[in-house]
């Protein structure tokens, strides 16, 4: 993950990710929301009592993740200080910590591990470490819900060219994370793909969960266990 160039958006991360997103005619909460809403349909029923935001930026994702049932504690890691001092400043409660992503040792285990839109920035050498991290990270049984921009839909690569943190991103394809997470010591329960419809034709959206299956949303989600 490039430190500097997430260190240099932290102060305005939200206005050049509305420079992208803003396409789709809704703001950086919707998705936010959904991929936690959408978490909790695909994994199974169960109290999460720690979880680790695993490349949180500037936190955008916590209020979504304290929802999910039994949460005690919800620790976010990054490698941006800028985005972390932020975050601490949006989300001062005393179940939410953020710290460096090299603390992360002494910091698990953890029930669930929550990672969206972090390994298109992480270089292709790196991630079969970074998976190997998050497994270390994970209590047994424990699961991951793993978010990544679909390479398959055409309106994500569109969306990505307009945001200048993801520009040089580098696509990790579906396969590919389910061939890393396997090698891994990873479970791979299922990968599901969300929002397909973009607001005007929100109307439509009752139909993503029978087209999850389908290469068609903006962004795939993999679930995962460990053993």
């Amino acid at each position: 993950m490039n430190k500097a160039a997430f260190d240099e958006f932290g102060a305005n991360y939200d206005e050049a990710l509305h420079k992208g997103i803003s396409l789709s005619g809704e703001n950086k909460d919707f998705f936010a929301e959904g991929r936690v809403r959408l978490l909790s349909r695909v994994l199974p029923p169960k109290t999460v009592p720690r979880v680790l935001d695993y490349g949180c930026g500037t936190g955008s994702a916590t209020p979504f993740l304290l929802r999910l049932p039994g949460v005690t504690q919800l620790v976010g890691v990054d490698v941006s200080d800028r985005s972390l001092d932020r975050a601490r400043q949006d989300w001062q409660q005393p179940a939410v910590k953020f710290h460096n992503l090299t603390r992360l040792p002494g910091l698990a285990p953890f029930n669930l591990v929550f990672c969206n839109g972090v390994f298109h920035h992480i270089p292709p050498q790196e991630r079969a470490s970074a998976f190997g991290q998050i497994h270390q990270a994970l209590v047994p049984g424990g699961h991951l819900a793993f978010w990544e921009n679909n390479p398959w839909n055409p309106g994500t690569r569109w969306v990505m060219s307009r945001i200048p943190f993801d520009r040089d991103a580098v696509f990790l394809w579906p396969h590919s994370a389910t061939q890393l997470l396997r090698a891994s010591g990873f479970e791979v329960l299922g990968v599901y793909y969300f929002f397909i419809f973009p607001n005007f034709l929100r109307v439509l959206r009752f139909l993503e969960a029978k087209l999850c299956r389908f290469p068609l949303g903006a962004q795939y989600m993999v679930a995962a266990r460990k053993p």
